[in-house]
């Protein structure tokens, strides 16, 4: 983290300059974003898996 000035700014002798925080460390740092990807990752997997199963299963002979 940068000495002084706001966050994710670096001080040099040319004055502020913006410092690229990663893609990841963004995602990883937002703690809701987190709690919706772990909350919906398994209900549309399980959604998915269910209907695979429904399909799966063979029609009836009449």
């Amino acid at each position: 983290m940068s000495e002084g000035g706001t966050p994710g700014t670096r001080q040099t002798s040319g004055g502020p300059e913006k410092e690229r925080i990663p893609f990841w460390q963004r995602v990883c740092d937002n703690h809701f974003l987190l709690l919706f990807i772990g909350v919906t990752m398994p209900t549309v997997l399980y959604i998915l898996w269910g209907v695979m199963e429904l399909v799966g299963i063979p029609v009836a002979p009449q």
